[in-house]
């Protein structure tokens, strides 16, 4: 009989096993479940308590697995959290935004930059980005960068252009453009990631030991949200290898409690990266001993468009509110085969950014080139955010075995404007199409790619259930799934993306101990409430990393 370091009684336990089972209490040992009981109280003569063990009574409860989310930023979050808000609400103008940042650079020192983030054109009153010459009025001598809410936009200031090098007759980069007004000048609207680089390199960056700081202030958000185990989709994405350093030393100092996946940029991985030479197995190693097992790599991470509200996703059909336009590839597709070939053959697990479906088909295309140069079962090659897939890329998708992460907090976002600006009406109705992802037995999870959305699971599964927008309009009602179901791609879909459906998921004897305590039962109460349901506590290897151990008499 297994010494119980955790006891855990009088709980609604959602197991999310193959059958959907219930139970009451469970027991952990040494940091997995031991023991499971559908008593509200185990028998006795089954446990062994000592005076070390932590009996916690839930008072009835609900205990579900810890929440996994597999596409978000926390580094990017950790950093954002120290600039300033420019988001919408509280900003609903472009003045609005520059009195905040004003603000700033009357506190900010000589030779320091002003960051901002989270401005979005499309609700601000204007309908525009700020401008170049709006930032100079309020920051004619101090940088300003102010990034935009789905990170691929930027607007700055004319000495942030200086200070970079971007002079007026700078060519467009492969993949991003430099804005400019009516006379053909620099208006300091950066478009897409390759547009906002120079400017990023002469940021001055914050130390390795600083930004491991801050992950670990940022991970108790998360923890208040009941994910135990995180996946940050850009590692390297902004400030190359020192992002990676800095996860690893959050890990190192115990900063960061949550189980971390690194989905790694690939211009670490190709001929100029620090890792040029690495097999997958050899990055999964160094990063499992730098981290004292705590953090796994999940994947090599590639772009192959923008966003949708950028008007930068590469669409088949124009775009609603631009006939003429239909965003771009990121990458010449032989060139993407080839990238994608060399990744494949190295061992890595490959994840692809594509919210336009010609986009989509253009990685399923490379994810095809590959698998049939050098097939691999199991690859789980996954595709991010997913918006406007088609049955026909579905149908490939399925075909070719390729999983997918849906961005399904797009639909309460951005879905009013989807209908009326970007997609217009028939197309909006069916962005993250869940159902027929489902139906076609499709291994795909839900994420929020925080910091674009909050990181709230049960906000991403009440989106996937209810499917409705900031105007209470249902967008796609057909696409709607299960609470049961919006459960599972948030815990056990989300172990079998990480390729660790044995270890966790599910709250199964010898899984690991990581639970989210939840003031309600999502499977239970008015689906509407679901995003409203409070998290009590979140418990990794069977201790509570967050919240209080003693819990109220239900009313």
């Amino acid at each position: 009989m297994n010494t119980i370091d955790l006891l855990i009684k009088n709980a609604n336990i959602v197991t999310i096993d193959e059958q959907n089972n219930r139970a009451r209490s469970l027991a952990v040992s040494n940091g997995v479940i031991s023991q499971i009981w559908t008593a509200p109280e185990p028998p006795q003569d089954e446990i062994n308590l000592t005076s070390e063990t932590k009996v916690i009574d839930l008072k009835e409860a609900t205990l579900i697995p810890g929440f996994i989310d597999t596409h978000n930023h926390l580094l990017m979050y950790s950093l954002f959290r120290k600039q300033v808000n420019c988001s919408t609400p509280p900003n609903e103008s472009i003045p609005d935004i520059l009195e905040k940042v004003k603000e700033q650079v009357a506190a900010t020192p000589e030779g320091e930059w002003v960051l901002g983030w989270g401005y979005d054109n499309t609700l601000l009153s204007e309908e525009r980005h700020p401008t170049r010459k709006e930032l100079d009025r309020i920051a004619p001598d101090i940088p300003v960068f102010i990034r935009h809410i789905s990170s691929h936009f930027a607007a700055v200031n004319s000495k942030a252009l200086e200070i970079a090098g971007i002079a007026e007759d700078i060519e467009d980069p492969q993949g991003g453009r430099f804005g400019r007004d009516e006379t053909g000048r620099l208006n300091g609207v950066l478009h897409e990631l390759p547009a906002l680089a120079p400017v990023q390199a002469a940021i001055p960056t914050a130390s390795v030991e600083e930004m491991a700081s801050l992950i670990g202030e940022a991970s108790n958000d998360y923890l208040a949200q009941g994910i135990t185990t995180n996946s940050d989709a850009g590692v390297g994405l902004d400030l190359g290898i020192a992002e990676f350093d800095a996860h690893l030393k959050a890990l190192e100092q115990g900063n960061n409690p949550l189980r971390m996946r690194f989905m790694v940029l690939h211009h670490l991985l190709n001929q100029e990266g620090p890792f040029q030479h690495y097999s997958a197995k050899q990055l999964e190693e160094e990063i499992q001993n730098r981290s004292k097992n705590r953090a796994t790599l999940d994947s090599a991470k590639l772009f192959q468009d923008g966003s949708i509200q950028g008007i930068t996703a590469a669409l088949r059909e124009p775009y609603y509110c631009e006939p003429e336009t239909y965003g771009e590839l990121l990458h010449n597709q032989k060139d993407f085969n080839g990238e994608i070939l060399d990744l494949h053959k190295r061992g890595f697990r490959i994840a692809i950014h594509g919210n336009g479906d010609r986009a989509i088909e253009s990685i399923l295309d490379a994810y095809e080139y590959a698998l049939t140069a050098e097939p691999r079962t199991d690859h789980r090659h996954r595709i991010e955010h997913i918006q406007t897939g088609t049955s026909e890329d579905l149908n490939r998708m399925k075909a070719l075995d390729v999983a997918g992460s849906f961005f399904i907090n797009h639909v309460y976002y951005w879905g009013d404007r989807h209908k009326r600006i970007f997609l217009g009406p028939d197309r909006a109705e069916q962005i993250n199409p869940l159902a027929d992802a489902l139906e076609r037995d499709i291994l795909y999870t839900l994420h929020s790619d925080c910091p674009i959305t909050p990181i709230s699971p049960l906000f991403s599964i009440w989106a996937a259930v209810n499917r409705q927008t900031m105007k209470g309009e249902v967008l796609g009602e057909d696409q709607t799934i299960s609470v049961e179901k919006a459960l599972r791609t948030m815990t056990i879909d989300g172990a079998k993306l990480n390729f660790d459906e044995d270890k966790s998921g599910s709250i199964e004897v010898g899984k690991l101990a990581d639970f989210a305590v939840l003031e309600a039962d999502p499977t239970v109460i008015d689906p509407i409430k679901i995003k409203d349901i409070n998290v009590m506590a979140t418990i990794i290897d069977g201790k509570l990393v967050y919240g209080q151990e003693t819990f109220p008499d239900p009313n």
